[in-house]
C-alpha cells in the first residue's frame, strides 16, 4: 500500500504503518457498513401508503453488541500498539549505543548542538547547527529535546517520528535511519506567526562521510578557539593579565543556556 503512505526510512516505521492500516481498515469496514445499512433502512423503511410506523422501545440485545465489539477491538488494538509504544518511546530500552544530540527548538528555528572533541555537552568546543541535523546512517540517534519559548513539535514523515518540546522540559526521543537522504524536519504544533517557516533538514550520511564531515566541524570549531586564546595570551602580554585569565574561563562556559542534562 506505498501508494497510500510513502515508505519510512527508520527502523520502527514498518511497524508504525502496519498499525496504521490495521486501523484504517477496521474503521473503513465500519464506516462503510455504516453506511450501507443506512441506505437499507432508508429503502426498507420507506413512506408507502396504509402503512404506520410502529414505536419499539429498543433492543437490549443489539446494545451489548454495539457496546461490547468497539470495546474488544480498542482492547485488541491497545495491546498491539504497546509494545511498539514502548520500543520508541521507553527510555529505559532506547539503544545504548546511540549517538547523542541535542536538538532545541525556539521561534522559529532549530538548533542541533554536537558535543565536540571532548565528547561533553556545553563546553566552549561544542559546534551547533541551524535549521539542519547531520546524523549517520544505520546508527540510533538519541536526541535530547528542549525549547525555549513555548510548545514546539518535532516532526519527521519519514522517520514516523514526532514529539512535542515543550518548555522546562528535556524529553528524550530516538530514531535510526536505514537509507541516506535529505528528509524534511517540520514543527507540528502551530507555535506562533512564524510557524509555517519553521522547517530543516536531517541529512543521513554514510557513517564514513558523517566521520569526515564531524572532524571538519570539530577541526574548525579548535581552531576558532584556537584563534581566540592566542588573542587572550596577546592581551596578557601587553599587561592585561587579570582580564585575560576572566576570559579564558568564560571561553568554557555554555554559549547558550538550555536545560539539564
Amino acid at each position: 500500500m506505498d501508494w497510500l503512505l510513502d515508505p519510512s526510512v527508520s527502523t520502527f516505521g514498518p511497524d508504525i504503518d502496519r498499525i496504521y492500516y490495521i486501523i484504517l481498515v477496521i474503521t473503513g469496514a465500519v464506516f462503510f457498513g455504516t453506511e450501507l445499512l443506512l441506505v437499507y433502512f432508508l429503502f426498507r423503511y420507506r413512506h408507502r401508503e396504509g402503512q404506520r410506523a410502529e414505536y419499539i422501545h429498543g433492543s437490549t440485545k443489539a446494545e451489548v453488541i454495539w457496546t461490547a465489539v468497539p470495546f474488544v477491538i480498542v482492547v485488541v488494538l491497545a495491546f498491539m500498539s504497546a509494545p511498539v509504544w514502548n520500543r520508541i518511546k521507553n527510555p529505559e530500552v532506547f539503544p545504548a549505543d546511540s549517538y547523542e544530540v541535542m536538538l532545541t527548538a525556539r521561534q522559529f528555528e532549530w538548533e542541533t548542538r554536537y558535543a565536540g572533541a571532548d565528547g561533553q555537552f556545553e563546553t566552549a568546543d561544542d559546534f551547533t547547527l541551524l535549521n539542519r541535523m547531520n546524523v549517520p546512517v544505520d546508527r540510533p540517534i538519541l536526541i535530547h529535546l528542549a525549547s525555549e519559548d513555548v510548545i514546539h513539535s518535532f516532526f519527521v514523515y519519514d522517520f514516523r517520528l514526532k514529539q512535542d518540546a515543550v518548555p522546562g522540559m528535556v524529553i528524550p526521543i530516538w530514531f535510526e535511519a536505514i537509507q541516506t537522504g535529505e528528509y524534511t524536519l517540520g514543527c507540528a504544533e502551530l507555535c506562533g506567526t512564524g510557524h509555517s517557516t519553521m522547517d530543516g533538514i536531517v541529512a543521513v550520511q554514510p557513517q564514513a562521510e558523517f566521520e569526515a564531515w564531524e572532524a571538519t566541524q570539530v577541526a574548525a570549531r579548535q581552531a576558532v578557539l584556537g584563534g581566540v586564546l592566542a588573542s587572550l595570551d596577546i592581551g596578557a602580554e601587553a599587561g592585561n593579565g587579570a582580564v585575560t585569565s576572566g576570559l579564558a574561563e568564560g571561553a568554557a562556559t555554555p554559549m547558550h543556556e538550555h536545560g539539564d542534562f
